[in-house]
């Protein structure tokens, strides 16, 4: 009895299809906001990991200075002794050249895989100075 009531005579119950698309266009709207800040996290974090490592390469780099009075390239087992993590592995090459000088020095490049996320991220370097290029990609709260 109280369902007799509550229906107006004529009108059918539900959605129609108008309020149903705009549904699914909001939603669609709202995933895609989600998946690009999504990404942009997921390469950020990349970059930071990176980052992080070309950190601890140069740290590496002049304590091998101190020791032997010549920067190395060889950043794994017979040099540096250091491996590259697992977070940079698949999305960046790393490479280390020497400056000859006067004085001597160096240059870490981190250069991403073609074909990862990285890609658009572009290079990013770090020398024996400290000048870190491009200088937007290492300040905090980067793009």
């Amino acid at each position: 009895m109280l369902n007799a009531l509550l229906k107006r005579p004529g009108k059918e119950s539900g959605f129609t299809l108008i309020e149903l698309m705009t549904v699914v266009a909001v939603i669609g709207i709202i995933a895609l906001i989600a998946l690009t800040s999504y990404n942009n996290y997921i390469i950020k974090s990349h970059r930071a990991a990176v980052q992080n490592f070309m950190l601890n390469i140069a740290s590496r780099e002049e304590q091998y200075f101190l020791n032997v009075l010549q920067y190395t390239v060889t950043v794994g087992s017979g040099g540096l002794n250091l491996s590259t993590p697992n977070e940079v592995t698949g999305y960046y090459t790393t490479s280390v050249t020497l400056n000859a000088g006067p004085p001597p020095g160096y240059t870490i490049t981190a250069t991403p895989v073609a074909g990862s996320r990285q890609v658009a991220d572009g290079i990013l370097t770090l020398d024996n100075t400290g000048t870190k290029t491009p200088l937007t990609k290492w300040t905090s709260g980067s793009q």
